[in-house]
């Protein structure tokens, strides 16, 4: 039954893939703003447009859910997937604009380690969001949203040894509390990645 639904109900599944294609891409831009702050105004410009865009993927996909009788996988996990989906980006630009606003000067290698696992994450929701049309896909699906599990852990531990290394050897407090909340911000980023797997992975036990 699940897949003699796919074929008519296929756009639920370009939406999610062009989300994810936006999370790979504002994480891209969170990258690229770690690594040099001579554009940084430009890549927190870029970041909340990519959010915007986003946005009316998220839009698009809710209002096809409300237009939709018969959807390709239970209706209370389509509006879970591309919410939490969306709440990625909202923490990118969350990250972009507290480094603007809260005028930082330098950033650190830790909060540059962090925003690579936030990328590597949303390339492994891309990954798994992108097979999940086909349950044949199933084992593959699963093998990734591991492997998003796994970096999230990673950030943890880099968070965690962040913060140790802040709190012994930060002796400017202003400074320390800007860098906590961004070290906060990225590693939460991962955690919504981690909640988008535990979604999929939901979806391959109730469908496959």
């Amino acid at each position: 039954m699940f897949g003699r639904l796919m074929p008519t109900e296929g756009k639920f599944f370009e939406l999610f893939n062009q989300h994810a294609e936006l999370c790979v891409k504002g994480s891209k831009e969170m990258v690229a703003l770690m690594t040099n702050f001579d554009d940084l105004e430009i890549r927190v410009h870029a970041i909340e447009s990519i959010e915007k865009q986003a946005d009316t993927v998220t839009y698009n996909t809710i209002e096809l859910l409300h237009k939709t009788f018969i959807t390709p996988l239970d209706r209370d996990d389509i509006h879970k997937l591309i919410t939490r989906m969306d709440d990625i980006l909202d923490l990118l630009e969350d990250a972009g604009q507290t480094i603007s606003l809260y005028d930082i000067r330098e950033i650190t290698p830790e909060a540059k380690r962090l925003a690579e696992l936030c990328l590597g994450c949303a390339e492994k929701v891309k990954a798994a969001v992108a097979l999940l049309h086909n349950m044949d896909n199933s084992r593959e699906i699963l093998a990734l949203c591991e492997e998003i599990d796994r970096l999230e852990s990673d950030a943890d531990h880099v968070m965690r040894a962040a913060m140790s290394k802040l709190f012994r050897d930060e002796p400017d407090v202003r400074n320390l509390i800007k860098l906590k909340a961004i070290y906060e911000i990225l590693e939460t980023v991962t955690d919504r990645c981690e909640d988008v797997a535990n979604i999929i992975e939901g979806i391959i036990v109730e469908n496959a």
